[in-house]
Formats: C-alpha cells, structure tokens, sequence
C-alpha cells in the first residue's frame, strides 16, 4: 500500500514540478533551444495535464520570460492542451505555435477534432488571454469543445478569447495566423481614454463568434490594423461542426457586428470578410480611416458609418462587395447606412441580394444606402453598383440638414446611369 501511495504522489509531482528539469535558467533554455525558443513542455506544459496545472506552468514561462524578452513555443499535438482561463501574455513574450491558419479546421485523423498547436477552454470564469505591450502571437488554434454547435439554445456565453490587459496601458501587439472554433466573442481590443492602446496588428485571423462580434478596438489612437481577416460559420467543417441555419439565424438576432472600430486615429481594413453577422462593420462616431478590398456577405447591416464632427470623422471605403438580405423586415436591410457628421467616400462597391441556404433571407435590400440623423454630412459615390433594392431609388436620404451625396458612374437596379447632386429628400439634380 506504502509503495502505491508513492508512486501516486510520485506521478502527482511530476505534473506540477518546477519546470526547468534539464537547465538551471531561463537563459539556458533559450540557448539550449532552435532558433532561442523555448518549448513549453520543458515547463511542463503537456497535453496530460488538467487546465489549471497548464495555466499555471502557462503563466510561470511567461513571467520569466517577461524579463528578458523570449519566445514560447507551444508544441502540435494530436490531443491538443487544455489550458484554463485567465492567462497574461506579460510584456515582451511571443506566444507561437506550429499550425498554419485553418480556415475550414485541421481535423484528426482518427476522430472529429482538431489538432496541431491547440489550446482547449472549457471554462468561462475568465477572458482566456489578456495582452500586455511588446507581445504577439502566432499559429495557435483555440477551441472550445464543449460549445454548441447545433442547438441555438445551448449556446455558451464565453467570455472573450483574447483581450487587453486592463490596468495599463498597451501598445504594440501583433496577433497572426489564429483560428478559433466555437468561441462566443473573439477579440475585444475595447480600451479607454485613460488606458488607450495603440497600434494593434491583426492579421490572418479565423472564426465564427456566436455573439456575432469578431474584432472590436476602442480607443486606438495609433494606426490600428486589420488585415486579412475572415469571418465564416463553416470555420470547422472539416471536423464535422459546420454551424446550420439556426445557429446563424441565432447570431443574426444578436444584432451585433463583426468588426467594430471607434475612438482610433486612421484605421485600416483591407481584405476583411464575413458572413451570417447581423452587422459587417460599425465605423463609430469617433474615428477615421480606410476600408479597402471587403465582402459583407448575408448581414442585415453592411457598413454603419457615423460620425461626430466634419473634422477628421472621414472614411475612405473602396473596392468591396455588400449582400444584404436578412433580418426581421426588408426596411430594415441596408448595405450601407450613415448617421451623425463628417465624410464618407465610396468607391466601386457593389451591392446586391438574394437567397442562401445557409440562413433565412429575405433576399432583398431596402435600398443601396440610407441617411438619417445626420447633420453636415457629405457622402461622395463613384463607380457603384446598386442591384435586387426595393425602394424606388437606390439613396433613403431621412435628413435634411447639411446633407451631401454626390453620385457618379453608378448604376441603379435598372441598371440606368445614377450620377448627380443630391441635397434634400426627393430631389436629385444631374
């Protein structure tokens, strides 16, 4: 019984042991390692492990390597690693994997799961990963298998998978080539006034975020960038968890968008995608920025544009494409819809619906754009096309005050040339 009770506690120590078995320092594992990484097995993180063995072996390789800087490499494997929430990716740490981006998932060969660089999050007490300053990380998958994939009713409210820090201030974060599967709110970069971040990098990310919320940054007053992103319901069909009609009709209610930018100086989206989101993208009140190279594909709402003033609240949005088709009523189906002040330039997107099986359509738009609550607002339109509308003319102008729209080389439903000066309700003058 004595050598029983042993070798448990044997086995149970091995598990949580101090890390660093084979060096004496951090140092020496970052020049024992390829390329001055560190694996994180050697702090024992392991896909036998329970999550909150991981976390806390997580947290202990970054604190370390926090101090002088280092990147941690987290290892394929066909389990994956469960790891709880709650973890700080502290200043100066990378945070990288071995698996490409997996636009429709990896899949195990064995069973219907992922693999590869893989963190599994079966807890909802925590964001699971908070970002300080100097940090980035790379080809990592992040799971959440105990979500519903198929019961709108079972959805779980997940917090946010990544986020920031929020007893700081953070700047300087790169985040590229993530896939996340099952997640409810993907990446909420919503800081404030006092905290402000600034210039945040996210690149070639996928997902499908139940809540419909996929990137949201508030208070990024330098440069934030989103590039290449791309939000999709079938993000897992290769190991059998495509979303259906109901779970997409169930994001769709949450009214929610997919991207959503305010309070930043001279954003940039370019190559953005998503589908099945009641809203494509929120410009909010208080920002600024390009919009190039996009499809908004089955939303109720494309673009939100809005601003605050006539000085600097200006989007410059060029070369993409709207469906828009779903929602309760066709009058509330807008491709594109501005309210408040300031400028909105729009330049060959087109626009135009119909139906899809993968969620409930009402397979036409209102109109190509409405205007209303705005005041001393310009709107400049050049090489559009406007297709499958039900309003008699393409432009809902609800305001009158200082309203702007200048159109040219556009083509309505009819396909007839729209080019002119519009100013007042009902009144265009070529």
């Amino acid at each position: 019984m004595k050598v029983v009770l042993w070798m448990v506690t044997l086995l149970a120590s091995a598990t949580v042991a101090h890390p660093r078995a084979q060096t004496e320092s951090w140092e020496g594992l970052i020049h024992g390692g390829e390329h001055g990484w560190v694996n994180l097995r050697d702090y024992n993180v392991l896909p036998a492990n329970p999550g909150e063995v991981n976390r806390a072996n997580l947290q202990r390789a970054i604190d370390e390597a926090s101090s002088m800087g280092g990147v941690l490499f987290l290892e394929p494997a066909a389990e994956g690693y469960d790891i709880a929430s709650g973890v700080i990716l502290k200043q100066n740490v990378s945070l990288i994997g071995g698996s490409p981006v997996s636009p429709r998932g990896s899949k195990h060969p064995d069973r219907e799961a992922p693999v590869g660089s893989l963190i599994k999050i079966t807890d909802d007490a925590h964001p699971f990963l908070a970002v300080q300053s100097g940090t980035a990380i790379s080809n990592i998958q992040f799971w959440y298998p105990d979500q519903s994939f198929d019961d709108p009713v079972s959805i779980i409210t997940y917090p946010p998978t990544i986020t920031l820090a929020n007893d700081q201030r953070v700047e300087g974060v790169t985040l590229s080539s993530l896939t996340f599967y099952g997640e409810y709110e993907t990446m909420n970069f919503r800081a404030t006034r006092e905290q402000h971040c600034e210039l945040l990098l996210i690149r070639d990310c996928y997902g499908y975020p139940l809540s419909g919320k996929f990137i949201a940054i508030d208070y990024c007053y330098d440069i934030p960038r989103i590039l290449d992103c791309h939000v999709n319901p079938a993000i897992m069909r290769r190991f059998g968890r495509t979303y259906g009609k109901a779970m997409v009709d169930a994001v769709i209610r949450n009214g929610t968008y997919a991207y959503v930018i305010d309070h930043t100086d001279n954003a940039q989206l370019m190559d953005v995608f998503c589908f099945g989101t009641y809203g494509g993208i929120l410009l909010g009140e208080e920002s600024y920025g390009q919009l190039t190279n996009f499809n908004f594909d089955c939303v109720t709402l494309g673009i939100h544009k809005k601003g605050a003033n006539t000085f600097n609240r200006n989007w410059m949005v060029a070369q993409g494409s709207i469906i828009a088709n779903t929602g309760g009523h066709v009058t509330d189906i807008h491709p594109i819809l501005v309210e408040g002040s300031g400028h909105l330039s729009i330049s060959n997107v087109e626009a135009f619906s119909g139906h899809n099986p993968a969620l409930t359509t009402v397979g036409k738009s209102y109109d190509y754009m409405t205007v209303r609550n705005a005041k001393n607002l310009t709107v400049a339109i050049s090489g559009a096309r406007m297709a499958n509308y039900t309003a008699d003319h393409p432009l809902t102008i609800e305001s009158l005050e200082g309203v702007t729209i200048v159109v040219s080389t556009s083509f309505d439903k009819h396909n007839q040339l729209v080019s002119g000066i519009q100013r007042q309700r009902n009144q265009f003058k070529k």
